[in-house]
């Protein structure tokens, strides 16, 4: 006999959705003890739980994120938004849209040509996507950009920051094209999710429905590959049409000149 308190105890009644749960992080087939859930998923949500807060707080490893990008661009710029530190980020979420003064007098002491692209990187609501896929996504997203003819500016760390800081950085690069790599708000199963956020013509003032976001980047969401190749279709669409967002249509599934047109977990921002 199974011990108590186990899912396999007589005191549990299994649910037959149980088998799906190979196939989703989705909270299905828990079963339960009673009116309430069994004790090892009560333990598994409290654990997720905790990671999807540590995920907030979680301080991004600068240090790191820039040797990396050093490695990647010919400059690596590290900037700050208003926003002081994570309790400020956290209640005053127009702060994380702006960059610092000090930040705005790097950017206005840089004297270079105009670029195609603006890469932003940006902890957001966690950093932990950050130090796990980003540099990942951008070694598989970089070549696929190049591959069309675009040049991307320097790259940019931002701390405390969220998906609008990359506007004024683009208009400063004076970049056609932004592309913002940061981390999305965790789920109770995802506290790793990279989003990507593209623009055209990127400048403060910018709205949500000017922009296209890729979501759900990670190894148990979106592969790098397929976001990658979404990105690079909208990069060369956007080119032609001189927008993004609303405007710019989303047909990668019809498309084959960049490959096998899978179009992933697309979302509008």
């Amino acid at each position: 006999m199974s011990e108590p308190g186990s899912e396999h105890s007589s005191v549990v009644i299994a649910n037959p959705w149980r088998r799906l749960r190979q196939h989703t992080d989705a909270r299905i087939g828990l079963g339960r003890a009673g009116g309430s859930l069994p004790t090892a998923a009560q333990l598994a949500f409290q654990l997720d739980h905790a990671q999807a807060r540590d995920a907030v707080h979680l301080a991004l490893d600068t240090e790191r994120m820039i040797e990396g990008l050093a490695k990647r661009f010919p400059l690596a710029l590290r900037l700050h938004s208003v926003a002081r530190d994570r309790s400020e980020y956290l209640r005053r979420p127009d702060y994380g849209r702006r960059l610092d003064a000090e930040s705005e007098a790097q950017l206005a002491a840089l004297d270079r040509a105009p670029c195609d692209l603006s890469i932003c990187v940006v902890d957001g609501l966690s950093a932990r996507a950050i130090h796990e896929h980003a540099l990942a996504f951008l070694d598989v997203a970089l070549p696929k950009l190049e591959h069309l003819g675009l040049r991307a500016g320097p790259a940019a760390l931002i701390e405390q920051g969220r998906v609008a800081v990359g506007d004024p950085v683009g208009a400063a690069l004076r970049a056609r094209m932004s592309v913002v790599l940061v981390g999305e708000r965790p789920g109770l199963s995802s506290p790793d999710s990279l989003g990507v956020y593209f623009t055209w013509d990127p400048r403060p003032g910018r709205r949500d429905s000017e922009r296209n976001c890729i979501s759900n980047i990670r190894p148990r969401g979106q592969s790098f590959e397929a976001a990658a190749q979404l990105l690079a279709y909208l990069a060369r669409e956007a080119c032609a049409l001189g927008a993004s967002g609303i405007t710019l249509k989303d047909d990668s599934v019809a498309d084959s000149e960049l490959g096998d047109g899978h179009q992933g977990n697309f979302l509008l921002s």
